[in-house]
């Protein structure tokens, strides 16, 4: 879908877009391009896009995958692409919050069945508002996706894709790299959109880890241990894990793994809070 084709649907007055939804839609045809490419889409793979808009990436993933689930919260946008995609059997398109849904979907209950989302790839321009949680709650999903393929904000984008040591490194990176191995990511400018947003954006890529670092109840202890060691960012992690865990034994952790005392969260690896939660949990 053009430029001059999504100003000629929404100069029709069908749809208008809303700022609270962060409505800005991907026209450069390379650059949408390139997100494709980045999902490596085989034709039997099963693609979650999240706010598809107007379609123009979902034709795309249409193309080229065996399976599309679709999830727009906006009503009007919904009924467009219901139309717009009629007779193409294999989109699943849902008027859904995305966030609300992936998060009933992974209720831990003991009548509910939690979701699997492992034979699947996400690929999609996120809304930005909700960009972070979204990724969060497929990557602590117990079946996540294969693929984590994004458009974000430039900031939160360089927030996923750091290291130990880097001014961006923190929460976010630790949340998702525990599942993830970081592939890459580009820069979009604001121009590529309509309208234009007031910032610039990226596409990362995300490919779920051959062998997890941690199994899923030890990965719960790890997100307890970084969320409390990034609660006061400037303040000393072992401070700031007393208040979960006997000092004598963070003591003994910190000496095995090689950590300082002093250190603070933002200097610790994701292997080193890999190593931090199994002396924890072992001793």
């Amino acid at each position: 879908m053009k430029l001059s084709e999504m100003r000629q649907i929404l100069d029709s007055g069908a749809i208008r877009l809303t700022k609270s939804l962060g409505q800005n839609f991907l026209h450069d045809q390379n650059q949408l391009r390139r997100i494709a490419d980045a999902g490596e889409i085989k034709p039997t793979d099963k693609i979650m896009e999240i706010g598809p808009g107007l379609g123009p990436l979902t034709e795309l993933l249409l193309d080229e995958a065996g399976e599309v689930l679709a999830i727009e919260k906006d009503e009007r946008l919904y009924d467009f692409l219901r139309k717009h995609f009629a007779t193409n059997k294999k989109l699943t398109l849902l008027h859904e919050d995305a966030l609300e849904y992936l998060r009933q979907k992974n209720i831990d209950s003991a009548l509910k069945k939690r979701a699997d989302w492992s034979d699947w790839k996400l690929i999609a321009n996120l809304p930005y508002s909700v960009a972070s949680p979204i990724l969060v709650e497929l990557a602590e999903a117990q079946g996540c996706p294969e693929r984590l393929v994004a458009t974000l904000q430039i900031e939160v984008a360089k927030r996923i894709m750091s290291a130990s040591g880097d001014d961006d490194y923190g929460l976010l990176t630790l949340l998702l790299q525990l599942r993830y191995e970081p592939k890459g990511w580009f820069k979009m400018p604001a121009a590529c959109f309509f309208p234009p947003p007031d910032v610039d954006s990226a596409c990362i890529t995300l490919v779920r880890r051959p062998v997890p670092l941690l199994n899923f109840e030890e990965a719960r202890v790890y997100t307890k241990i970084v969320k409390r060691s990034f609660s006061q960012r400037r303040k000393m992690m072992m401070k700031l894990l007393k208040q979960d865990w006997p000092a004598d034994k963070l003591a003994s952790a910190f000496e095995e793994i090689g950590i300082s005392a002093q250190e603070r969260a933002e200097q610790v690896s994701v292997e080193q809070f890999v190593q931090l939660t199994k002396c924890l949990l072992a001793s």
